[in-house]
């Protein structure tokens, strides 16, 4: 049977998607950086196993993912912070970056020669970024570069029969967006996002975007004129 490694597993999406492959009888490899819910995660199914660490340390990432040899990589976590009217924070925006970003680099460096041909790695992005939504200048940014990240390396890796990933949510119900101070259009359940990444993951797609109406819909706001596309985005989220 597959094994599974999710970061992020702690809560939200990961420990959706860590229960759910670990139903089927997979084995999961739950990684996060709060060992008390990953114990009780690693207490839902014998087929879970934990391990705790923080993905924005490279030698504490390289430590903790040897023998792995993971067939499924699902790079989940990730971390939301706001400017506030503009004020540019550089230490919030290097905190964003570095587990946006770097964790994962982070975690791919570490695992990259465990991967074998058939092995695929799903990155988790965001939708945020297609968009220059007020106050997301660090979030829309980090999601920005994952996915540039993420699409070149496909070209990469698919020589070596190694598959690459992008998840574009929009909103999620989970402990990090119950933080926003704004109205989420769309937000569906983390029910829903495991269904939709999993669906997506058996089909061997490259990308995977839900829901699928407000995928459509940013979409279009996407390719409206800029002047069009600041006016609504300015209703949608109040900075």
């Amino acid at each position: 049977m597959m094994t599974v490694l999710i970061t992020g597993a702690s809560s939200g999406i990961g420990a959706g998607l860590a229960k759910a492959w670990a139903d089927d009888g997979c084995k999961v490899i739950a990684c996060g950086r709060d060992p008390e819910r990953l114990e009780t995660l690693r207490q839902h199914s014998p087929h879970i196993s934990v391990r705790s660490f923080d993905m924005t340390d490279r030698d504490a990432c390289r430590l903790a993912l040897q023998d792995c040899q993971p067939g499924l990589v699902i790079l989940c976590a990730g971390t939301c912070e706001y400017l506030d009217k503009g004020v540019i924070d550089a230490e919030l925006v290097e905190r964003v970056m570095a587990t946006n970003v770097l964790g994962p680099v982070n975690c791919l460096a570490a695992l990259q020669s465990q991967l074998v041909s058939g092995s695929r790695v799903v990155l988790v992005s965001s939708m945020a970024h297609w968009l220059h939504f007020p106050r997301a200048e660090a979030y829309g940014a980090s999601k920005a570069a994952l996915t540039w990240f993420a699409n070149t390396l496909r070209l990469d890796w698919e020589p070596k029969g190694i598959a690459v990933t992008v998840v574009s949510p929009g909103f999620v119900d989970t402990p990090l967006t119950r933080k926003n101070d704004f109205p989420m259009p769309g937000q569906v359940s983390v029910v829903h996002a495991v269904r939709a990444i999993r669906q997506g993951v058996a089909k061997g797609k490259n990308h995977i975007a839900f829901p699928r109406g407000f995928s459509v819909m940013m979409r279009l706001l996407a390719g409206m004129p800029g002047g069009v596309q600041r006016m609504l985005l300015r209703r949608m989220v109040r900075s």
